[in-house]
Parts: structure tokens; C-alpha cells; sequence
């Protein structure tokens, strides 16, 4: 018996011994990235921008019904919760970025230099041509500026191998703006935005940027605002504003050209482009597939009919204390903004279904390749 019992103990013990060097451990992932550093205008901001701060007809940020879905009270988001920025935080394990204006905050993670209303052509432009009346005095460059400045106080550039850069969309602000003016023409302000957006993006590469989300413009032309402003014979097949529409579109398409030119220029950094355009015509497309009733009608707006905007009374000001019932079902929140029920569609589509390319994944994984060097 005691020898059966010592054999039995032997074979537990070399068994134990085999399987402990054979099989495969899996350790506990490493982070990717630590930290996102993000631009752009209301479509990314944070809360750098406040009811005084905020551009003309869209200057009750601070005020409900911003925020009510999610945060329930507002956050100087333009919206009733999170921004796509937000998802991406939270598909990164990541906080939710601080505005870089709340200069309390804590930064370990990153920060948000988004402003709302903020061009990609300098304020001195417009200024030029006589229509910097309510335009917001920030532009994408000036972000680039607050971010220089950030670094300087924090004691020099992140860990460039752990840092995520997203540029939100930028540019829908130039070409409002521009309507003011009878000579500024709209190819003039495509190339002006373009050069500007990709002069920024250089700026990013030569600091050091490796990794990088680039948002294009959005079907601006199916933004209530668009189609309050625009004769009902100005349609497309998606019953949106053909000739805003064809706006963002040459934009998006120079703003490509240029991305891949950047690519080629600085070969060791991973350029991400996110097709926001694609992504909202996938939606309006079959906007209940994914959930929404609502595509053209504004949430958090006045007026009734097809669109419940007026660009006079809008979200958060005294004639509009309160939103719809079911925000969840809209496309639009306020006329120009998306509600977070978009926004988390749009990025369901940019970070798991190919709306972004390379996709998240292909940065994650070029992370993860330039850990093991």
C-alpha cells in the first residue's frame, strides 16, 4: 500500500512538473496607450467652451438640457452625454479627458484642446474680410499652441510611443462662417482649411506624434441647420442638402489626399483616417437599424414640424428648457450637434467596422509590436 501510494504521489508530482513547463501562460495585457491628446471644435470639446464662450445661437452650453443622458446636469459638452471622444476614452480603459482650460484638472491621461466654434483658418482671416463678428477667436493652430504651452508646464513631450493623438473633424466652422462673405469663394476656403488642418498635423508629426486619428467632416449637409437654410429643390438622395453636402465632401476628399502624402513623409508614425462622412451616410441610410426614428428632427429645439429647429431660439436657451423625451431615438440633439446615441453609433462604426482605416486595432497591435523591441 505505501509503495502504491509513493508511485501515486511520483506520477502526480512529474505530471504537475510537464504541464507547468508545456502549456502557454497568458499574461495580463499591456497597456497600450496611456494617454490622448485631442483637437477640434464642439464635435470633440469637452468643456473648454461655456454659455459666454460659446458661438452665436449655440451659447447655452452650460445650461440644461446639455448633459442630461449621461452626466445628468450639463459639462460644456455639445450634447446630451458623451462625444465620441468619450467612447474612445472608455474603448482605451481610459478617463474621460479634462478640457485643457480647467487648468485644476488632472492631466496623468491626456487633455482635450477642442473649442467649440474654432476654425481650421486663423481668426485673423476672417477678421481681414470683415466677419469676425461672433466667430469664436480660436483655430486649430491655436490649439497647437495651447498644446506647446501644456508641455513647456508639464516638463516636456509624453512617452510618444504610449500617446494617442485624435483630431476631430475641424473645418464645418470655415465654411458656416464663410456664407457671411460674397467673396470668399468655396474653393478659396477648401484649400485655406485643408493647408491648415494638414499644417497642423505636420506640427503633431514633427513633435514627435507616432500614433493618429484624423476625423473627416460629417454629412453636414443633413444638420437641421443646413436644411433650414437651404431651398427644399437643394435635396439629395438622402433628403439632405445636396450642395453641403458636396461641401464636405471636397474637403474630405483633399483632406485625404493629404493624410496619405503625410503617411509616405513620416513612414514610422501610423496615420488613422475616420470616415465620419461614410459613417453618418450608413445611418441615414437606415436610420432604424440603428435605432433611430428621428433623423432630420432636432431633440432640443423649438419650432416644431420636419425639423423642430430655430436658429433664434435654440438648445438651452430660455424658450428651450427641455428636450425630447427619448433622445436615444434622434439623430440630431440641437441642430448642429449629435445626440449620444449617434455618437455611440459612430463609433461603434469608426472602431470596430471599418470606418476607420488602419483600423483601432491596427494601432493597437503596432503599439503592442513596438513594445516587444
Amino acid at each position: 500500500m505505501a509503495k502504491s501510494s509513493s508511485l501515486l504521489f511520483h506520477l502526480t508530482l512529474l505530471l504537475t512538473l510537464l504541464t507547468s513547463h508545456s502549456l502557454p501562460t497568458n499574461p495580463k495585457p499591456k497597456q497600450r496607450f496611456t494617454k490622448i491628446y485631442a483637437f477640434g471644435d464642439s464635435f470633440t470639446d469637452t468643456g473648454n467652451t461655456h454659455s459666454t464662450t460659446g458661438p452665436y445661437s449655440f451659447g447655452y452650453v452650460s445650461s440644461p438640457p446639455y448633459g442630461t443622458t449621461f452626466f445628468h446636469r450639463s459639462t460644456n459638452r455639445y450634447s446630451d452625454g458623451r462625444l465620441v471622444i468619450d467612447f474612445l476614452a472608455n474603448t482605451l480603459s481610459l478617463p474621460f479627458l479634462p478640457p485643457y482650460l480647467s487648468r485644476n484638472s488632472d492631466f496623468s491621461h491626456g487633455a482635450n484642446f477642442a473649442v467649440a466654434g474654432s476654425t481650421a483658418i486663423e481668426y485673423e482671416f476672417y477678421a481681414k474680410h470683415n466677419i469676425s463678428i461672433d466667430i469664436v477667436p480660436v483655430s486649430i493652430m491655436t490649439e497647437l499652441g495651447w498644446f506647446d504651452k501644456f508641455l513647456k508646464e508639464k516638463g516636456g513631450a509624453p512617452d510618444m510611443e504610449k500617446t494617442l493623438f485624435w483630431v476631430g473633424e475641424i473645418g464645418a466652422n470655415d465654411y458656416a462662417y464663410s456664407v457671411m462673405s460674397s467673396t470668399l469663394l468655396p474653393d478659396q476656403m477648401r484649400g485655406l482649411a485643408v493647408n491648415n488642418v494638414n499644417n497642423f498635423l505636420e506640427g503633431l508629426l514633427k513633435r514627435g506624434a507616432k500614433y493618429m486619428i484624423v476625423e473627416g467632416l460629417p454629412l453636414t449637409g443633413c444638420l437641421p441647420l443646413a436644411l433650414s437654410l437651404t431651398p427644399s429643390s437643394d435635396r439629395d438622395a438622402l433628403n439632405c442638402s445636396l450642395k453641403v453636402n458636396k461641401q464636405s465632401s471636397a474637403h474630405n476628399s483633399l483632406l485625404l489626399t493629404r493624410v496619405q502624402a503625410l503617411r509616405k513623409a513620416y513612414p514610422h508614425s501610423v496615420i488613422s483616417y475616420a470616415d465620419y462622412s461614410a459613417a453618418h451616410r450608413v445611418v441615414m441610410q437606415n436610420p432604424k437599424r440603428y435605432g433611430f426614428t428621428e433623423p432630420y428632427k432636432t431633440c432640443c429645439g423649438s419650432g416644431g414640424g420636419d425639423l423642430n429647429f430655430d436658429l433664434f431660439a435654440t438648445c438651452g436657451s430660455p424658450a428651450v428648457s427641455k428636450a425630447c423625451p427619448d433622445p436615444a431615438r434622434y439623430v440630431n440633439w440641437d441642430g448642429v450637434h449629435l445626440t449620444e446615441g449617434m455618437y455611440r453609433v459612430v463609433s461603434d462604426l469608426f472602431f470596430r467596422h471599418g470606418y476607420m482605416r488602419p483600423s483601432l486595432q491596427v494601432l493597437l497591435g503596432k503599439t503592442k509590436a513596438d513594445e516587444g523591441k
